[in-house]
């Protein structure tokens, strides 16, 4: 089994829940709006980072990511997309396992023609009354499942 740690909505809040959270993942994805390079920087000192860009990152550090990523765990393709609603293609005809975005700032799981989307909220600061969270895909050759985990109330 690998365990991917997902983190999403950051705005440049690294919080040390969330560190810890995910330190014992095989890899990260982070789903956009990152903040800063520093930040994916503090990330990759846990372990590989994948990173998509959101609509809030701007500027020269951001250019170098890509808008989605496609990321394997146990042979298993995995998309990483800030906003799911610019998804331009069924992920079951790409032969997907699952779906990863955020954007939303509001955490979902969920499967659709076989595929698992997944969303773990935002951990960055707080806009809404929902608590700051990041999750964990468990991924073996046949399943997936995941793991969504509060990291902090503000």
């Amino acid at each position: 089994m690998v365990v991917v740690g997902v983190i999403s909505d950051t705005h440049g809040l690294l919080r040390p829940e969330a560190v810890q959270a995910l330190s014992a993942c095989a890899f990260i994805v982070h789903a956009g709006d990152i903040g800063s390079r520093e930040l994916l920087d503090e990330l990759r000192l846990l372990c590989p980072v994948h990173a998509v860009r959101g609509n809030m990152d701007r500027g020269a550090w951001s250019a170098e990511l890509p808008p989605r990523t496609i990321v394997t765990a146990e042979g298993r393709s995995i998309m990483v997309i800030h906003d799911l609603q610019e998804l331009e293609v069924r992920p079951e005809m790409l032969s997907l396992a699952a779906v990863v975005s955020g954007h939303t700032h509001r955490a979902h799981d969920y499967r659709r023609a076989g595929v698992l989307y997944f969303n773990p909220g935002s951990a960055g600061p707080r806009r809404t009354e929902l608590p700051a969270s990041v999750g964990r895909l468990y991924v073996t050759a046949d399943r997936i499942d995941t793991e969504t985990i509060a990291v902090g109330q503000r």
